[in-house]
């Protein structure tokens, strides 16, 4: 048994305090962060590729992790990788204060040296660290995520999974024949109020689902992310390695940092924002693939350079009769949902819910019907629910589900958000982009994963890589 093995085996058989107690039926762990002590040799060496802004947001939550360890970082920026501020482009800081996506302020305290890398792959030579977390922009995750693997490194890897559906197959497949856990960061899989609906919902608790909807809303008008031109990048800035399997075009400060998720070829805001509520969808009413999708929208006033529409609206149906809808709107404010997030039309009551709580209302009888209501009204607030805290409060669906990542890197078990979830959750993104491109009700054919209506929408299944990477 070599090095790795034998510290894996040991970190499993001598951290059952950390794992904590199951509550079974809820599938949420309890665990008391404040009582447990963790000996060395039990953390789990942990190296962090992408360490911008939520990058640093997910190596924060794994450092509140009492058995984790920082034991490496990676970045194209070289200032994210030496954690120093002062040596920020001052434009980004300006430029991205008051984005809500800020540069992080960085300056972490690490209780002992953490190694630098600008290449992830030599990161991934080091046999000391144990897993990953992969927080890069979405071009980079699959080949990231599956060099990770067959190097048997553990992974969490942020949504969306991948850029194409293609690569998530691929991903999918590598994963199934590696012994290594990975989680994919679909945050509210942690979530008690969407664990709890996930055993209700399906088992009736609103009746017959037919209708869903979600909604992204951010008004961007005028300017969006602005209109520049090529330039020079800052010498810290590996440009060349940011864009990696991308076809190579001059750095341009409104693609990098963040603000390429308006540009196409590294991301766009269905798979950023809309998977969030795609996944809970998909799992609240227990599908697994669409039969069809179609999509309505464009660029139709923000005046910017990105290459997605700031008006989106595309719709799924399931064979087994369910249309669901999400709109991404980038030129207005304002939800069109009473509460919550999600919207979930039942025969018997109408569901709205968040992350912590939900409302239920019982439907009213319609034409020719003559019944008062099949089911009592409802409201839960996971404040309310004491089964469901960990130390006595909710620490957020992000933090449970890295919790639940580490627990399972050392039981070796299944995590709540697997590489089929992710990238069957993420397939959802991708088909409402691709009927965008293609104009098109396209015909999709779930298990085999092509569409059987349309030769132009297959193509965009997966693009061509840049030399020298290689899918």
């Amino acid at each position: 048994m070599d090095n790795k093995t034998t510290r894996r085996d040991f970190i499993k058989k001598s951290s059952l305090a950390v794992a904590g107690l199951s509550l079974a039926q809820r599938g949420f762990p309890l665990i008391d962060l404040n009582k447990t002590i963790i000996g060395a040799n039990d953390r789990i060496n942990t190296g962090f590729i992408g360490v911008g802004n939520r990058g640093t947001q997910l190596m924060h939550l794994f450092m509140g992790q009492p058995d984790c360890e920082v034991a490496g970082l990676c970045d194209v920026y070289q200032p994210y990788t030496t954690r120093n501020y002062a040596t920020v482009n001052p434009r980004y800081i300006k430029d991205l204060g008051d984005t809500g996506w800020p540069i992080p302020k960085m300056g972490e305290k690490f209780p002992k040296r953490v190694t630098q890398y600008t290449d992830y792959r030599k990161m991934l030579d080091n046999k000391d660290i144990d897993a990953v977390c992969i927080a890069t922009p979405d071009h980079w995750h699959a080949l990231q995520t599956i060099d990770a693997i067959k190097a048997g490194k553990d992974v969490f890897v942020e949504k969306p999974l991948s850029k194409t559906i293609a690569e998530g197959r691929a991903m999918v497949e590598v994963g199934k024949n590696s012994k290594q856990v990975i989680t994919v960061g679909l945050n509210r899989r942690g979530a008690p109020t969407f664990q709890k609906l996930a055993k209700e919902v399906p088992a009736g608790k609103i009746g017959k689902i037919t209708f869903a909807q979600a909604c992204h809303v951010s008004n961007m008008f005028p300017n969006g992310i602005g209109k520049m031109g090529p330039e020079t990048p800052p010498s810290d800035f590996d440009w060349d390695m940011w864009l990696g399997p991308r076809a190579y075009r001059p750095y341009q400060y409104n693609i990098a940092p963040y603000r390429f998720r308006w540009w196409e070829d590294y991301a766009n805001q269905i798979s950023n924002n809309g998977i969030h509520y795609l996944d809970l969808i998909r799992w609240l009413i227990d599908e697994e693939a669409p039969t069809s999708v179609s999509a309505h929208g464009g660029k139709f006033v923000i005046d910017d350079d990105r290459t997605i529409p700031d008006t989106m609206h595309v719709t799924y149906e399931f064979a087994s009769g369910v249309i669901v809808t999400i709109n991404i709107l980038e030129a207005s404010s304002g939800s069109f949902l009473p509460s919550g997030f999600l919207e979930f039309r039942g025969t018997k009551g109408t569901l709205y819910t968040g992350e912590n709580d939900y409302t239920i209302i019982p439907t009213k009888a319609g034409q020719f019907q003559k019944w008062d209501k099949l089911m009592e009204p409802e409201k839960y607030s996971i404040r309310e629910d004491d089964t469901l805290l960990i130390d006595g409060s909710y620490k957020g669906s992000a933090f449970s589900l890295i919790r639940n990542f580490l627990d399972c890197v050392k039981s070796r078990e299944e995590p709540w958000a697997t590489l089929e979830i992710g990238h069957r959750s993420t397939t959802l993104a991708h088909l409402g982009t691709i009927a965008m491109q293609t104009k098109q009700r396209l015909e999709w054919d779930g298990n085999k994963e092509r569409f059987t209506n349309s030769n132009e929408a297959n193509k965009l299944l997966s693009y061509k890589y840049r030399k020298p990477w290689k899918l």
